[in-house]
């Protein structure tokens, strides 16, 4: 039974990853400031895990946690394009130096791997398709530099230090327990959310921007494959973790109607600086050397992720219910 310290471990992914590492009988130790994850998305596993409420900045926390640790799966970060182009010196303390403390900490406690919350935006808005880790980034906010830099660090502390890492460059993660409420939330918690309510969703440019829509499942899997596979074959490297496919943001509105009942009209506003266009990666690195394999499709994944909304808000409303 190994212990497994996840940063960020309130947040969308992070929770995830808390979830199933229980489920498959590890031990969890957890990190999170809650300054973007939330109480609620653990709070039926919290007698279960040794969890610790602390910023990614304060080092010795950062250093106490890794203590005894066999993996870290590091997913804590301020995990937004706009909130990085208003205050980029945030951005840049919290996803660079926030991951620095990480790797000092589990390099000095002997950490077995360090796995890491990349990010597809490295690549910028470059026309070739798909994305190919070989590829020369080109990051347009400084959300993506960050989340570069980071790739970085940790290849540059297997190389001299000899802590293994891997880095997992995430596309479009979407699922249940994904924030909606946040002017910065990814777009399908938004679309699926305000469409259950029979509101109207924004799409910011014209739609036809594509993405490489991944469910959380996927990523979840991603992250125990890359915790074990062969040091040899995965350590100091980078992974694209998505499905190899792509859908515009018209398509995705359409598929979303009968699965949320929405009839109304949508709403088009200007695009939004660093967003990119579109979005589809190559996969065969990570299932050649991690044995990756999307388990669940993205129509599937939209299925899951409307019931899951659509039982949560049913179930709010019940207790709202019961406490009047």
């Amino acid at each position: 039974m190994a212990l497994y310290l996840v940063t960020g471990a309130a947040g969308f992914i992070g929770s995830a990853l808390v979830h199933a590492l229980l489920q498959r009988g590890d031990q969890v130790r957890g990190l999170d400031n809650f300054e973007t994850g939330r109480r609620e998305n653990i709070q039926e596993v919290a007698s279960r895990i040794d969890f610790r409420e602390a910023d990614l900045l304060d080092f010795q926390a950062v250093q106490s946690a890794c203590q005894g640790v066999d993996y870290v799966l590091h997913q804590a970060a301020i995990p937004s394009v706009p909130k990085s182009i208003a205050d980029p010196a945030r951005s840049n303390r919290v996803n660079v130096e926030g991951t620095v403390n990480v790797l000092i900490a589990a390099r000095d406690a002997g950490i077995k791997r360090v796995v890491y919350a990349a990010s597809s935006s490295a690549y910028g808005d470059t026309p070739t398709l798909p994305k190919r880790e070989d590829m020369t980034p080109l990051p347009l906010s400084p959300y993506a530099v960050a989340k570069l830099t980071g790739e970085m660090y940790m290849r540059v502390f297997y190389g001299v230090y000899g802590l293994p890492t891997v880095s997992l460059r995430y596309f479009n993660i979407f699922g249940p327990r994904q924030d909606p409420t946040s002017q910065y939330s990814a777009v399908l918690a938004k679309f699926i959310t305000l469409m259950l309510k029979g509101e109207r969703p924004t799409i910011y440019g014209d739609g036809e921007q594509s993405r490489d829509f991944n469910y959380i499942d996927n990523a979840v899997a991603a992250n125990l494959l890359a915790a074990t596979a062969p040091e040899a074959d995965v350590a100091g490297q980078t992974f694209n973790i998505a499905t190899g496919h792509r859908f515009d943001l018209n398509q995705t509105v359409e598929l979303l109607r009968p699965l949320t009942d929405y009839t109304g009209d949508v709403e088009y506003a200007p695009e939004r600086v660093g967003d990119i266009k579109h979005s589809l990666a190559d996969i065969s690195r990570a299932q050649q050397k991690l044995k990756y394999q999307p388990l669940v499709g993205f129509e599937e994944g939209l299925r899951r992720t409307v019931e899951w909304y659509r039982m949560s808000e049913a179930a709010k409303q019940k207790e709202l219910t019961a406490s009047r």
